[in-house]
């Protein structure tokens, strides 16, 4: 019985994906091609009516986050079903999971997972710009219909894009959030010009290492502090001029050999004792940068200006679009610190807990 209904649910899988792809190519097979629309709706009938999600009945531990059998969620007119193939495991889910955090109106169970990437299932009647079998990403902030550790999502079609060129599914479900974050504290916050001298602060982690990215396409110099030896050669790879150990290097000395009449500005994605060397770095009329949310904010220092921002400001596909551009600009990595199953959601906060993440943790759906 339980492997009949096992083989039943993955056979509706199959054909719901290979109508989405039937969609890509303009036509069902053996058939003549018909109005997209169309197309989106008899790939979503044939879709299975219950997924699997990572999801918690109550705050907690690691332990809380586990497998739940759900209804696939219904979209409305202006959102879209994706069929998800990774998703992103980011600093703060740990903080969503224990203690509800930065959910405004939380119901159990909940599924976890802000970011990831997958193939559009079906389109609202209102969707104009995506089209079933679209390879997507995007980051949905508190989405009232779940999140990312499931088979499905239904999101708002105006917070994913379709992937950059050179961004493969398999990776792309650690981009939303991260590239996002990155792209507002270079762009938006600091206003990044060519020539100007940057020290990122946190550069190994899931943020920092597409700041560092992003920093060189708009034409820095970087300094990048980063964590342990594996980090430093992580961001060198990614093309940071200079690097130093955040924790146990000195900043000071890495400081002034990079920028020796002050660096220009600091992308800051971690705190401590380092953040502070790293702003004593800075010119006068220097400025800093740091998105809400790391764990303590920099102390003001007289002459230097200190901008809060959030990984969202303004209209978000216009940012996803921009996103996008700067990714093409070069060759882009996104590294993975880490990959695991759906199933093992728990084990990915477990690894989330232990520290010493470069990149991001991710999670493969399919």
């Amino acid at each position: 019985m339980f492997m009949a209904r096992a083989i039943s649910k993955r056979l509706l899988a199959i054909v719901a994906l290979t109508a989405i792809s039937a969609v890509v190519r303009g036509a069902e097979p053996g058939t003549d091609a018909a109005p997209p629309a169309t197309l989106a709706t008899r790939a979503r009938s044939e879709l299975p009516k219950t997924m699997r999600a990572a999801a918690i009945d109550r705050p907690g531990g690691p332990e809380v986050l586990t497998i739940h059998t759900l209804p696939v969620p219904e979209i409305g007119a202006d959102e879209v079903l994706i069929a998800v193939h990774t998703a992103g495991v980011a600093v703060w889910d740990a903080g969503i999971r224990q203690q509800l955090m930065y959910v405004s109106k939380p119901r159990f169970p909940l599924v976890m997972g802000s970011d990831g990437a997958g193939l559009v299932a079906a389109v609202g009647s209102a969707v104009t710009t995506l089209k079933a079998g679209d390879a997507v990403y995007g980051y949905c902030w508190d989405n009232p219909k779940g999140g990312f550790y499931a088979e499905y999502v239904a999101v708002a079609a105006n917070c994913v894009a379709r992937l950059p060129n050179g961004v493969t599914l398999d990776n792309a479900g650690a981009l939303g959030a991260s590239g996002l974050t990155a792209l507002q504290g270079i762009d938006g916050a600091l206003r990044i010009q060519p020539g100007e001298s940057l020290i990122i602060h946190g550069a190994s982690g899931a943020v920092g290492t597409l700041a560092v990215q992003l920093a060189k396409v708009r034409g820095a110099k970087v300094l990048a502090t980063a964590s342990g030896e594996d980090g430093i050669a992580l961001v060198h790879r990614l093309g940071a001029d200079a690097a130093v150990d955040g924790r146990h290097g000195d900043i000071a000395a890495a400081a002034h050999s990079f920028a020796p009449q002050g660096a220009d500005a600091v992308l800051a994605l971690a705190a401590g004792d380092g953040l502070e060397s790293c702003i004593k770095a800075l010119r006068s009329g220097g400025r800093v940068a740091f998105p809400h949310g790391i764990d303590s904010e920099p102390k003001p220092h007289e002459g230097i200006s200190i901008v809060p921002y959030d990984a969202i400001s303004g209209p978000e596909e216009a940012q996803l679009a921009r996103l996008n551009r700067a990714i093409e600009v070069r060759s882009f990595e996104i590294p993975i610190a880490a990959e695991y199953s759906l199933a093992d959601a728990a084990k990915a906060h477990e690894r989330l807990a232990a520290g010493h993440v470069l990149g991001k943790i991710m999670l493969r759906v399919r």
